[in-house]
């Protein structure tokens, strides 16, 4: 005779559930969820240093994350009293929150460990190198940014990068059609 929530000590319904759960957890264990691109900064930068940094977020502004609504179209990181912010960052509001919501474009902090930040103060503090986020994602399940140190590009260097990208494209296009 079974009691009631009681696993079938045979292996029924409870275990097979909880083994695909574990499974699914596995497969998903170092997955990366990308919520956001900054494709822009790519063609307005020369990308120099990628670094990865953590974020500070509401619980309002993770949920609206997880929905993959997030913009880095005007978002920049600077350092200031030691610390990495992270400015412009739309997050909208979540739909759900009602008054508890966040501001959508408010300053959010990055974290980062103290010899990364001092690194980035210095870099930074050279003429023509800035902040530039490239993504904004999951990972492991923890909001994370990939910041990237950028040198800007004047309008030529533009122009040349995308001749060169449209070289590879025909080059790749000859290559398929044999």
């Amino acid at each position: 005779m079974r009691s009631r929530g009681h696993a079938d000590p045979k292996g029924g319904a409870a275990t097979v559930a909880k083994a695909k759960k574990e499974a699914k957890d596995r497969a998903t264990e170092g997955a990366i969820q990308v919520v956001a691109r900054n494709r822009r900064a790519r063609h307005e930068y020369d990308l120099l240093e990628k670094i990865e940094a953590g974020i500070v977020l509401t619980g309002t502004e993770v949920k609206s994350l997880r929905n993959g609504k997030a913009s880095l179209e005007e978002a920049y990181a600077s350092v200031e009293n030691g610390e990495v912010w992270l400015y412009g960052c739309d997050i909208p509001e979540y739909l759900q929150a009602n008054q508890m919501n966040h501001k959508p474009k408010r300053p959010r902090k990055l974290l980062l460990h103290r010899p990364q930040i001092e690194k980035l103060a210095a870099k930074t503090s050279e003429k023509g190198l800035t902040l530039v986020p490239l993504a904004l994602y999951f990972k492991k399940g923890i909001a994370k940014v990939e910041l990237s140190i950028a040198k800007g590009r004047k309008l030529y260097d533009k122009r040349e990068a995308i001749k060169k990208q449209e070289a590879k494209r025909d080059i790749n296009r000859a290559l398929r059609r044999g």
